[in-house]
């Protein structure tokens, strides 16, 4: 027997088709089967949507599940747990975990786990370099075969430049982006917060935005002799908005994402050496994240990735210098994004769907981020005025690593 749900009234928001109507959906086993008016059907179940958005799937392709390696921080199950109650029903993890997605069997072995039970759907993302050394470049095509969606050495840059033009040029073929952490470490040299006045204030040592910028630009000029589309990670400063912008203008295949910590957050918002305050990037300036704002609006960026960075207690709950790097944002993505970007009109929902869902979906090449006909009925329904506080001991995840303890935020999946 077929299993038909009617999904009914909401406000259906799909950018992919244009649309932006009140409407029902008819879900049949999985799949969407119409859009509008649905006519006389007998569902097993109504989910009455008035008042509420009703969009295709959201899809994180910038998350850190941890597992293998490190599964007192997250496990792929408390991960993807985590990803739901944020209304993600798709997510990228990157392969910095313990070992290295590099092989066949470690992205197979993340395949496998995530298939045990229902939920998210996870997309693997295999190293760009053997245990992301920077020194050999993985096997991209045995990667790819395997599941891979995408490389990255996410964490660290690839030092050098002959590695990393060979290895784009090796990805290009397989029609997946290289996806790049943009940092050049010698510029970073043991950095742990932004270069500014919470540096000074707290007497730590800074990290420049020279040290993002310069590699932003050392990979989109790869990107150009190359032909491989370039993804850059969490870009953070102002001056990378303006060699993508640059990019794009000569035909440059270039994308970037932005998290929701650097888009509400600068460093001056660090009003004490919390270790949850601790990212990479770090919070930067208020005139960059000015400028990030304009950007996600106006489509500079083109995707919001949260980095969701799960810490145990061991590993963040020390000193800001010793502290591991990041924080968790699955369960808050939704809510800041739309908090700062919609509701103070920068922004209109349907331009946060896109880069919420069919943005990151386009990108990694995989589908979903549309409610056509046909299409797996991955479906997020979100109140759009649902106001609510951040409480870290509410969260699904595993670690409770968040900046936002405490704040108000509208906007919620539900």
């Amino acid at each position: 027997m077929k299993k038909i749900t009617l999904i009914r009234g909401g406000r259906v928001i799909d950018p992919a088709n244009n649309i932006d109507m009140i409407a029902d959906i008819l879900i049949c086993d999985g799949r969407v089967m119409g859009v509008g008016e649905v006519g006389n059907i007998e569902p097993e179940k109504i989910i009455d949507a008035k008042g509420l958005l009703v969009v295709p799937g959201l899809m994180d392709m910038h998350v850190h599940l941890r597992e293998p390696g490190f599964e007192d921080s997250e496990t792929i199950d408390t991960g993807r747990r985590s990803a739901a109650a944020g209304g993600f029903t798709a997510i990228a993890c990157m392969p910095n975990t313990e070992p290295i997605l590099d092989t066949q069997a470690s992205i197979e072995y993340v395949l496998k786990r995530a298939g045990e039970s229902p939920g998210p759907r996870v997309y693997p993302i295999g190293a760009l370099t053997k245990g992301r050394k920077s020194r050999e470049a993985v096997d991209f095509a045995l990667l790819s075969q395997a599941g891979a969606v995408g490389f990255s050495d996410d964490g660290s840059s690839v030092e050098s430049t002959d590695l990393m033009r060979k290895a784009m040029q090796r990805i290009k073929p397989l029609e997946k982006p290289a996806i790049v952490h943009c940092e050049n470490p010698a510029l970073v040299a043991g950095g742990v917060i932004n270069e500014g006045p919470a540096a000074a204030r707290f007497g730590l040592p800074p990290i420049s935005a020279e040290s993002e910028s310069l590699m932003v630009r050392r990979d989109v000029d790869l990107a150009r002799a190359t032909g491989c589309h370039l993804h850059i990670c969490h870009i953070s400063v102002a001056k990378s908005l303006e060699i993508i912008a640059r990019a794009r203008q000569n035909g440059i295949s270039v994308s970037a994402e932005v998290t929701p910590h650097h888009i509400m957050l600068c460093d001056e918002d660090i009003d004490r050496p919390d270790p949850n305050f601790k990212m990479n990037p770090p919070l930067r300036s208020a005139s960059d994240v000015a400028a990030l704002r304009q950007g996600l609006a106006s489509g500079v960026i083109d995707a919001v990735a949260c980095d969701h960075a799960p810490h145990s207690p061991a590993r963040k709950g020390t000193d800001f210098a010793k502290a591991a790097f990041g924080v968790v944002g699955l369960e808050t993505s939704l809510g800041i994004i739309a908090t700062v970007m919609v509701h103070t009109g920068l922004m209109d929902w349907p331009a946060l769907v896109r880069r919420m869902s069919s943005a990151p979906a386009q990108i990694l090449g995989i589908g979903g981020g549309t409610l056509n006909v046909g299409a797996k009925a991955d479906v997020t329904l979100i109140d759009p005025e649902r106001e609510w506080v951040v409480d870290p001991g509410k969260f699904v995840s595993k670690s409770k690593n968040t900046c936002f303890a405490g704040k108000s935020l509208k906007g919620k999946a539900v």
